[in-house]
């Protein structure tokens, strides 16, 4: 497939996730989407599942979820029927039936601690997680807003061992473009925190000094992670010390805290990577978008 065609599908992916992420409260009409791209339905899907390895309303349906399952946890004075409706579900049934189904409870029950039964299974089934210590009381986020970041990335799905040879090919293309300066990121498409781990899409991202064209853009394809106003915690550790880190944010310190998180995917940027280092140790700062 040539470049520029491969560019284009990459592109349209992107904003078809851009625009789910947006209005995932609202009802997503397929077929008005397709208009606004101008290609065609089923050309839309096909493309969208090549790139993601999932179809459109599989993705939609995952999101509204995921916001779902950290709402009924910070909005408490909200009843069932608004979260459900601030998460793009028009009948409260429709939506118990689905969260069921994906948690293996209802939304009242997840209320009620279930939250942290199912997200301690998912540190289980990882055995790095498992393995860690870590704790994260004494961390304090200081709030930031942030500007867009455009990035180059390679999309991973999963946190299986196989996700350090995916940052190694980041690490490859950086090395063969002598690009000094740049910054490691990830992008959380989907909360490890309540996702399976094997379902879950991780991207890695390299952001580079503004100003450099010098290279081979053809390459990677390119996205942007959204600006906004981010809860930034700092923190180092080993690997398996992320996933425990990132259950602690969404089900200790969001919902004790004043704050809802968006629907923006957090992310994290690193000075120290634990995959591209011999220690696997990290630095990093986590990026958590939060509102009012």
């Amino acid at each position: 497939m040539k470049k520029e065609t491969i560019e284009k599908r990459t592109s349209i992916s992107n904003n078809l996730m851009h625009y789910i992420y947006k209005h995932i409260d609202t009802e997503i009409n397929l077929d008005e989407l397709a208009e606004v791209f101008k290609i065609s339905k089923f050309h839309m899907h096909k493309i969208f599942k090549e790139t993601f390895g999932r179809n459109i309303y599989e993705t939609v349906k995952s999101i509204r979820l995921q916001k779902a399952s950290t709402l009924l946890l910070t909005n408490t004075n909200a009843n069932i029927s608004t979260i459900a409706l601030a998460c793009g579900y028009s009948a409260q049934t429709s939506f118990i039936r689905a969260f069921k189904q994906r948690f293996l409870m209802t939304p009242k029950e997840w209320r009620k601690g279930g939250d942290k039964k199912y997200s301690q299974n998912l540190i289980v089934s990882s055995p790095n997680a498992s393995g860690s210590d870590a704790s994260f009381e004494e961390i304090n986020p200081t709030f930031e807003k942030m500007p867009d970041i455009y990035a180059y990335y390679i999309r991973h799905y999963g946190y299986e061992e196989n996700i350090r040879s995916t940052w190694q090919k980041l690490q490859v293309w950086i090395l063969s473009s002598d690009i000094e300066e740049h910054t490691y990121i990830s992008l959380f498409h989907d909360n490890p925190a309540v996702t399976p781990l094997s379902e879950c899409q991780h991207v890695a991202c390299v952001s580079l000094k503004e100003g450099k064209k010098s290279i081979d853009t053809t390459v990677l394809p390119q996205l942007y992670i959204s600006g906004g106003v981010y809860a930034k915690f700092d923190l180092q550790g080993k690997r398996g010390d992320i996933l425990k880190f990132i259950n602690w944010v969404y089900h200790e310190w969001l919902p004790k805290s004043d704050y809802v998180t968006t629907i923006r995917p957090p992310y994290a940027i690193y000075k120290k990577h634990h995959h591209l280092s011999k220690d696997e140790t990290f630095d990093m700062s986590f990026y958590l978008p939060v509102t009012l």
